[in-house]
């Protein structure tokens, strides 16, 4: 029977690895999995704004704050937001049933570092401004956990920002249909960007898509993939369900995406939707309770779902998008 990880939570014993407060990354593999050396991880933006703003900014101290938090839970699991990022490294070893990927092969996984053992020798670099960070360490795939070969034609830099977000463009793919009316909370950011630019080609020329961005220096940014930027603050409800009725000639959203990585952007997103709509919170900053008891406390129908990160075939489709859109490229630092 696969065990899916769980022989290597600590704490709680025999946890789910993403439930668990501490992971084994030391003992020796076991058959199904794969060591890898790793060079980089990329952080969620919901936890790096709160690893930057408690810290300050400093370098220094969120680069330990870091350490600190590897050191104790053997994965890059934020307490503070619950979430974590992806990372980039090259294939050490294998377990005695794996054959792939090769030894040697520069991959990027498909799961959360929340439930990916890892063990940090040191951190390399570290630049505030950005979720990148150039690490030396080394995790643990298990036989579950998804991975993608790092491919040659894009700088790592955009390919990590694009695959830490991939299930967000796959699942606009899989639900916006032509002629929607599509808002996308949090749409200056990485994953609303990739939102709005699949939205615009599945809605297509009779669709709608608004990309609603704070602060208003962010809507450059949603312009690049496409949609019709307007500043708005999406924490404050009655402002994001003005906007969107107003540029909707008084009409709701079918279909709202929620991408922000700041939290309380869960009263405007069901405000905003259509009682026979749907609610994609795909921001680690949501409160998934808060959103339900609003829903419930308006009196709102609309559907609600948790944007998993896998979908089968996001990360190709993703990477395909920003290779198509020169925007997005520049945007993800193409």
């Amino acid at each position: 029977m696969q065990l899916f990880g769980t022989h290597r939570s600590i704490e709680p014993e025999g946890a789910l690895p993403q439930a668990a407060h501490r992971l084994d990354a030391e003992s020796e593999l076991r058959a199904d999995e794969v060591a890898i050396d790793v060079d980089y991880l990329n952080i969620d933006a919901a936890s790096w704004l709160e690893i930057r703003t408690s810290t300050g900014g400093s370098p220094e101290a969120m680069a330990q704050r870091i350490i600190d938090i590897v050191g104790r839970s053997g994965k890059m699991h934020n307490p503070a937001t619950g979430s974590g990022g992806m990372l980039v490294g090259t294939v050490a070893a294998l377990g005695a049933h794996r054959s792939d990927p090769p030894i040697g092969e520069r991959i990027a996984s498909l799961v959360s570092l929340t439930l990916t053992p890892l063990r940090l020798d040191a951190i390399l670099e570290l630049d505030p401004s950005s979720e990148k960070v150039r690490v030396k360490g080394r995790a643990i795939l298990f036989g579950s956990g998804i991975y993608t070969p790092v491919p040659d034609d894009l700088p790592d830099e955009v390919t990590l920002g694009v695959l830490d977000v991939c299930g967000a463009p796959a699942w606009a793919h899989r639900l916006v249909r032509p002629g929607m009316k599509v808002a996308v909370i949090g749409a200056g950011g990485k994953s609303g960007m990739l939102v709005c630019a699949q939205a615009v080609r599945s809605a297509g020329p009779e669709g709608r898509v608004l990309g609603l961005c704070w602060p208003p220096d962010t809507t450059t940014a949603a312009q690049g993939g496409g949609a019709e930027a307007v500043a708005v603050d999406c924490t404050a409800p009655i402002e994001v369900l003005e906007t969107v009725t107003t540029a909707l000639d008084g009409a709701l959203a079918d279909l709202v995406f929620v991408c922000a990585s700041v939290p309380g952007c869960e009263g405007g997103a069901i405000l905003s939707c259509d009682d026979d709509g749907r609610v994609v919170f795909f921001s680690m900053a949501t409160s998934f309770t808060a959103a339900a008891l609003t829903a419930e406390g308006l009196g709102k129908a609309c559907d609600m779902t948790i944007g998993n990160g896998y979908v089968p075939g996001h990360a190709r489709l993703a990477l395909d998008l920003v290779r198509s859109e020169p925007l997005l490229l520049e945007a993800f630092g193409g």
